[in-house]
This record gives C-alpha cells, structure tokens and sequence, in this order.
C-alpha cells in the first residue's frame, strides 16, 4: 500500500486541512474572549486568577498570534510554543477534573483529555514543522523550499 507521502496534491491538502482544524479552536476561543471580554474577566475572578485582565490579554494575544501562526505556517514552532505555553496551564487550572464536584468530573475530563489532544497535536508541529505548503516553505528567507513539489520538502 502506497504511503500518503507519495500522493503530494492529497499530503498537501491533507496538511492544510490539519493546520486549519488546529488552528481553529485558538482563533475561535481568541475571538470569544475579545466579544466578551468582561464575561470571560469575571470567570477568571471567579477561577482565582490574579491579575484577571493582564492574563486574559496574554492569552487573547497568546491565542491570536499562535492560532494564526499554525494557520499560515508562518513561524509555526514559535507559535506552537505560545499555544503549549497557554494551553497547559489553562488545561490545569480550567479543567482540574480531581478537584470538582462528582457531577462536573465527567465533563471536566473529557475537556482535559481533549486539550491533552490538542497538546499532541501542537507537538507534532513543534517537532515537524507545518508542511511544504506553508509561509515558511515558501519564503526562501525562512529557510524553505517551494509547495510544488515533493511533501517531503524542507519546511519550517
């Protein structure tokens, strides 16, 4: 059986597919936070936060810029690394399924065990970089090659 590595069009699209559905929940959750800023503030008073205003602009910038960045694959690593920064203490502090009540847990893991997922998913792209059909692949600046050819080009 034949490799998807030796489909290039089908690897390429595939790898674009993936960045878009990755990219997604961040630039959703970003734009979110934005429309309800004050909402989002009081469940982070709520949380026990510190610094309730200052944190959610990190993460609207952390999301913002890292989202887009795995979009585009434009300094993908760079921005898989803020989303991993945002996401793993969020992941433990939104979502401490040990420390909620017996009728939250269920619900509270299944959110933990989707952000682990998402984590995976940002690792991938920390280790492998966004494919040939990226930003970074395009612009010989950056390092890379062009997204016609091979999937196997250098990318970022």
């Amino acid at each position: 059986m034949k490799c998807i590595a030796e489909y290039p069009k089908v690897n390429q699209f595939v790898t674009i597919l993936g960045r878009f559905s990755l990219s997604f929940i961040f630039l959703m959750s970003a734009f979110g936070k934005i429309t309800d800023f004050a909402g989002n503030k009081a469940y982070m008073e709520f949380s026990g936060m510190p610094y309730p205003s200052i944190l959610l602009i990190i993460a609207i910038i952390f999301e913002l810029l890292g989202g887009l960045s795995i979009l585009l694959g434009f300094k993908s690593r760079q921005g898989a690394t803020m989303l991993i920064v945002f996401l793993i203490p969020a992941t433990l502090i939104f979502h401490a399924f040990w420390s909620v009540p017996v009728e939250q847990q269920s619900l509270q893991m299944m959110m933990f065990t989707k952000n682990l997922a998402i984590l995976g998913g940002l690792l991938m792209v920390w280790v492998h970089g966004t494919g040939a059909c990226s930003l970074d692949s395009l612009c010989p600046k950056f390092g890379g090659s062009s997204c016609s050819g091979s999937s196997c080009s250098k990318s970022n």
